[in-house]
């Protein structure tokens, strides 16, 4: 009961952030979300090792979004992210030539609503001291595939940017 209860107002804390693009400095409103409930289908489709294969938005050939305040959004294109659904921990690697090499622990979940909530961890620190994270839309859901998209301001329009991933392997975890 005390582990729902900090997930809920972890999950809570995370409705009120959002990811940033590079091409805007106020924050974008996310979509409602009218419960914290998790969707366990959901995250146990997500469990395992999956690679972001592409990254799209409009207008990706002249505007350059960073992506989780890490990198250009293009240098996910590659990375690798490892989902444990029974206790939404996890990590995320950045690998690709000419970015920067990143790589962190991360708490994620997917609420009734389909919306992803996720908390970037620095080595060290406790998730629950993580007081931002981000709320992406989960779509197109299938074993070997998901979405996750963000939606950003670009020039007061809001553009929806999509991480395309994709099952790495099929070992239990």
């Amino acid at each position: 009961m005390k582990k729902i209860i900090t997930l809920m107002m972890v999950v809570l804390v995370l409705f009120a952030c959002k990811s940033k693009s590079a091409a805007t400095s106020a924050p974008v409103k996310s979509a409602p979300v009218a419960s914290t409930k998790l969707d366990k289908s959901s995250q146990v489709f997500i469990k395992g090792d999956w690679e972001i294969t592409s990254v799209t938005y409009p207008g990706s050939d002249y505007i350059k979004v960073s992506s989780f305040q890490i990198a250009d959004s293009k240098c996910f294109v590659g990375s690798t992210w490892h989902f444990i659904s029974n206790n939404n921990k996890g990590n995320m690697s950045l690998t690709k030539t000419g970015c920067p090499a990143f790589s962190s622990p991360i708490v994620w979940s997917v609420n009734k609503e389909g919306v992803f909530v996720l908390k970037i961890v620095e080595a060290g620190v406790k998730s629950k001291t993580v007081t931002q994270g981000y709320l992406l839309r989960v779509a197109n859901q299938t074993e070997t595939s998901f979405q996750l998209i963000d939606n950003i301001n670009v020039g007061g329009q809001n553009k929806d940017v999509t991480y395309q991933f994709e099952k790495i392997n099929s070992t239990k975890n």
